[in-house]
């Protein structure tokens, strides 16, 4: 980065109180009048001792104008950045609640987590401008997560060797090794003559439940998101009949939505109590064959209703050889802030508890499946 470009960033940071530091294009002058609009508004700016001011004057700037011009003005990353600031932080709710804006908006997760906050305050033309924030993410998701549950479900690589095969089952190390008689010091070059593949065996699976109980209070949206998809990725996987079932001090039975995720986040009603027994209890009436079965709770673990028929329940699934998996969190992140005396309660039941990614959940449920024990691939 030139002398010029660090000066203009700092510029941008610092605002007009540091026009000397750079002469600004009129782009830059742009990119820096769409930032004053959104950090301009910070109310612990003066706290904090910063008197930023892009020097735009009374500006009549809307979120919709504004939503148009970082995207032209910033790229894709930054614009996310920028979008998410706008609805979490300072709660710019304007951008949820027209349709307009939400048709110029950049499709994110954080926009997604907005979306499923807010939506009960939209009129139908705001909702299906927000449908289409919902099924892109969810698209996106489910194009990711997919292929990390194929390969979960369909088999690993067997140590035996193969002297042809697929790209994705090439065993380079061994490869290497077999081939290194045959490396030319003068040219550095190693010529494979005899490349070595690994050969893929198929697990056999028999039919399995898998039951996701949700928490849908407020906290857990990230974790709702991924539990819909999870649960869509599952309904195509071999050997698995997967429920869904969402609660706070309600329980709702979303199983029939599962194979559309996208109509399923639309039904969900964030917030309200949690009544984590309910749902527990209701899962496990849904289990036919408790040694074959799956019961996941994701929650944060802050019990609204009895702790004591948590316990006790959880304790009953465990001892008829039900599978009880424990998440305080299902996302990217894993990083859960839960109520970790009951989680650990819950252990000493038998519960398996851990904050896990929906690929290390898919690799979890197929080691169950293939019989192996629970937790040995961790």
């Amino acid at each position: 980065m030139s002398d010029e470009q660090t000066l203009t960033r700092w510029r941008l940071v610092l605002g007009e109180p540091a026009d000397a530091c750079a002469d600004l294009s009129d782009v830059d002058r742009a990119r820096d009048a769409a930032i004053d609009w959104l950090y301009g508004t910070d109310p612990d700016r003066e706290r904090r001792g910063v008197r930023r001011s892009g020097g735009r004057g009374s500006s009549t700037v809307d979120p919709v104008t504004w939503l148009d011009d970082i995207a032209t003005l910033f790229p894709r990353e930054t614009v996310e950045r920028l979008q998410r600031d706008a609805i979490e932080r300072f709660e710019i709710v304007d951008i949820l609640t027209d349709s307009a804006a939400l048709q110029r908006a950049e499709p994110s997760r954080a926009l997604l987590r907005a979306v499923l906050r807010t939506k009960h305050l939209m009129n139908p033309d705001v909702l299906t401008a927000a449908r289409r924030i919902v099924e892109q993410v969810v698209s996106e998701l489910l194009e990711r997560l997919r292929p990390e549950l194929r390969a979960s479900f369909h088999g690993t690589t067997s140590p035996r060797r193969a002297r042809t095969g697929r790209a994705a089952d090439f065993d380079w190390r061994s490869t290497i090794a077999r081939n290194l008689r045959h490396y030319d010091p003068a040219t550095g070059a190693l010529p494979i003559q005899r490349p070595v593949f690994g050969e893929r065996t198929t697990r056999h699976l028999q039919s399995w439940q898998v039951v996701l109980l949700v928490d849908q209070s407020g906290s857990m949206v990230d974790s709702v998101i991924h539990a819909a998809v999870t649960a869509a990725c599952l309904w195509s996987m071999p050997g698995v009949r997967p429920h869904l079932v969402a609660f706070d001090t309600a329980v709702v039975d979303l199983t029939d939505d599962v194979t559309d995720p996208v109509e399923l986040l639309m039904r969900v009603q964030l917030g309200g109590g949690t009544d984590i027994a309910r749902a527990v209890a209701h899962g496990a009436s849904l289990v036919t064959e408790p040694r074959r079965s799956i019961v996941v709770l994701i929650s944060d673990l802050y019990e609204g209703g009895s702790s004591y028929m948590l316990l006790r329940t959880v304790g009953e699934l465990v001892a008829q050889g039900t599978v009880v998996l424990v998440l305080p969190a299902l996302d990217a992140d894993a990083a859960p802030a839960y109520d970790r005396e009951l989680a650990q309660r819950l252990a000493d039941l038998g519960a398996h508890v851990g904050a896990m990614t929906p690929s290390h959940l898919a690799l979890f449920v197929a080691e169950c499946l293939a019989g192996r024990p629970p937790g040995a691939a961790s």
